[in-house]
């Protein structure tokens, strides 16, 4: 008789796999909403848009890929509780810390509103796929980073060095928003980095271990990586 392993009752893995554990909770005082591509909610259990909504007080996801007629995306923006903005880099962009300065954020400054960021949660060929299938988006106002940083997850390819995960990306927000005094700076946003670096040390784990033949390849791809990777010390700092 074959036995299921015990499983968490919020992610469903496997608890020895399970990373809720790590998950902490921060009251930011900010909305996130990440609009989630359907390919990243299938793999939500070790997504980091998953991971970052496990941390974060007052987030949600909705998962879809066009949003033009969806209800809840539409009830948020037309909340006047909030003064939306699309996480989005462009030459329009504004950053909270220089935002705070040209009185784009006075609402926030005043406390008439409280902010809504909608996140887009997918890689970044999907990512561009969403803002195809959902143009009104960029009808929104937009927020990046006056900072210039580079993601700790090396071992994936991205376009651009300066693409980051959509955990890193509400870390370094949340910096950014505490930098501007938007948030209190008692405030420790390290559980995110925390659980992704889990997340990390998970992923190299498994993959070590599917190259020693101690786990089963689960994937056509898993072929493709045959040489161990050492965990990087940053992982267990």
């Amino acid at each position: 008789m074959q036995f299921m392993s015990e499983r968490c009752f919020k992610c469903f893995k496997p608890k020895s796999v399970c990373l809720c554990r790590f998950a902490r909770e921060l009251d930011t005082g900010v909305k996130f909403v990440f609009l989630m591509h359907p390919k990243e909610f299938r793999r939500t259990r070790t997504g980091t848009g998953y991971l970052a909504h496990s941390c974060l007080v007052d987030s949600e996801i909705i998962v879809g890929q066009d949003f033009s007629a969806n209800q809840r995306l539409s009830q948020l923006l037309q909340d006047p509780l909030y003064l939306p903005f699309l996480m989005y880099p462009g030459e329009d962009a504004v950053n909270v810390i220089d935002g705070k300065e040209s009185g784009r954020l006075d609402p926030l400054v005043k406390g008439d509103k409280k902010l809504l960021i909608l996140i887009l949660d997918a890689t970044w060929f999907c990512a561009k796929k969403l803002i195809e299938k959902n143009p009104f988006l960029l009808d929104l106002p937009k927020l990046s980073f006056k900072g210039d940083y580079r993601s700790i997850f090396t071992f994936k390819r991205e376009p651009r060095p300066e693409y980051i995960s959509t955990i890193e990306c509400c870390y370094y927000f949340i910096k950014e928003m505490q930098q501007a005094g938007f948030i209190k700076e008692e405030l420790d946003p390290e559980p995110l980095m925390k659980i992704f670096k889990e997340m990390i040390k998970l992923q190299l784990t498994a993959e070590n271990e599917r190259i020693m033949g101690i786990r089963a390849n689960s994937h056509s791809y898993d072929a493709k990586y045959n040489k161990i990777k050492e965990l990087p010390k940053y992982l267990f700092e």
